[in-house]
């Protein structure tokens, strides 16, 4: 494939790499089958390669097969028909991450994928972000590689895991780095000002529009343009930044021929973009290009042994210097869930520092955390945006109960999927969701 998603939350695969048809029923959960390179036949067939029990699909519904380019769909002389985006199809090569219409049925046409199986970083920072542990070295290993391209990358993390400053030192490790690194909050502007604000327009192209004004990917032109929350990029803009993507031009509102620009593009979201392209939220297509390289940077309760060194360098950004040992202050630290990850880290050092009589050591100092996760004011709380608050407790949920469901099953996989009343495949999917390691088997 023309495509290959390289990502580190994926099983390591054996033998030949292939790509997938992702079949979504009305009603049912999503179920995963291997393309080969001849392809397949999709129909109500029992004897067709891809069997499907929708009434509307004909018996022999259509061929896919992919190329370097996407995927070669034949529709077979259906009597419903074959769609992409409402459109019929007699014979076309349709894009990775497509979603095609057979009758109720939904085919998400998927790359292949790898997981890097290269050894951890020598070092325990790339640009501002910092991490010793396996985890942390890993994401450097591959950031290392990814940098020196030109490929599309996106990060996947909890609010205040580094996203932008991962996407910042992506930049400073390109050849693009003498070029401008641009900003662009996908979730800031609003549905009316984003195509604007992320394409440009020219004067007279709306009410109010008294100039011309350059938009982000025209600010970005020769450089990095970071898209942060792209996961709250409207529906409705998609193709166009998909098409800016493939084809690197874009044309400003009001403008009557499209404009080029050299940009790499680096997106980031707390969301789960997988999910939101199941229902419907967000193209495939799209989310395959910005995932050429997807890393998913882990949240600070999965690696407590960086927080030492953590504490110690936000320390001295603050001007306090002293031993940082365990027992007390530090225990309370590393013991702590970090809801708002190693942002709140530094805010809680920064604050023990503004509160503290120079020269106190950190022991002493007053390390004010939120109550604990178990505790009755640990209550939902509208201090942040509200996807963000939900995101967290149900990652929340989803590890706890991961958790105990594999301490109750003693790490027996088809134990634990009837326990939990789930797809043994699904059930693996969680578990490499919220980085539980899936036992042998």
């Amino acid at each position: 494939m023309a495509i290959t998603r390289v990502t580190n939350q994926i099983q390591r695969q054996t033998g030949a790499l292939r790509c997938r048809l992702r079949v979504m029923a009305p009603g049912g959960e999503p179920l995963e089958i291997a393309i080969p390179p001849v392809g397949v036949v999709v129909g109500a067939d029992p004897a067709a390669d891809v069997p499907l029990s929708d009434p509307a699909v004909s018996r022999r519904h259509c061929t896919i097969v992919p190329t370097e380019a996407g995927f070669e769909v034949a529709d077979l002389g259906s009597k419903n028909g074959t769609f992409l985006d409402g459109i019929r199809l007699t014979a076309a090569t349709v894009p990775v991450g497509a979603v095609l219409r057979v009758g109720t049925t939904l085919l998400q046409l998927m790359p292949e994928e790898v997981a890097l199986d290269i050894p951890p970083s020598t070092s325990s920072s790339f640009g501002a972000l910092y991490g010793d542990s396996p985890a942390m070295r890993q994401v450097f290993a591959i950031l290392e590689r990814a940098s020196a391209s030109s490929a599309a990358i996106l990060f996947i993390g909890e609010s205040g895991t580094g996203k932008e400053l991962a996407a910042r030192a992506v930049h400073e490790h390109s050849a693009r780095r003498a070029g401008p690194f641009i900003v662009f909050d996908c979730g800031a502007s609003t549905e009316t000002l984003i195509e604007s604000d992320l394409f440009g327009h020219r004067k007279g192209a709306f009410t109010g529009a008294v100039a011309d004004r350059p938009g982000a990917f025209a600010q970005a032109h020769g450089g990095t343009l970071f898209l942060d929350e792209i996961g709250d990029l409207p529906l409705l803009l998609q193709p166009k930044l998909l098409r800016l993507l493939e084809a690197g031009e874009v044309t400003p509102l009001g403008a009557t021929k499209s404009e080029h620009y050299d940009v790499r593009v680096v997106a980031a979201t707390h969301r789960n973009l997988w999910d939101e392209v199941g229902r419907g939220a967000f193209r495939g297509d799209l989310y395959y290009r910005l995932a050429v390289v997807e890393l998913h940077l882990p949240p600070l309760r999965q690696r407590p042994s960086d927080i030492p060194e953590l504490v110690r360098r936000f320390l001295a950004a603050q001007g306090a210097t002293g031993e940082v040992s365990a027992g007390g202050n530090l225990d309370r630290l590393t013991g702590y869930h970090w809801p708002g990850n190693v942002r709140e880290l530094r805010n809680v050092i920064a604050r023990a520092v503004a509160l503290s009589a120079p020269g106190t050591p950190f022991e002493k100092m007053p390390v004010l955390l939120r109550a604990s996760r178990s505790a009755p004011a640990d209550r939902a709380q509208a201090d942040r945006p509200f996807h963000e608050a939900k995101d967290e407790l149900v990652g929340r949920f989803e590890r706890e109960y991961l958790e105990d469901l594999m301490r109750r099953s003693g790490g027996n996989m088809a134990e634990a999927a009837r326990r939990a009343g789930l797809e043994r495949k699904y059930l693996y999917r969680l578990l490499e969701r919220v980085g539980i390691e899936r036992p042998r088997e």
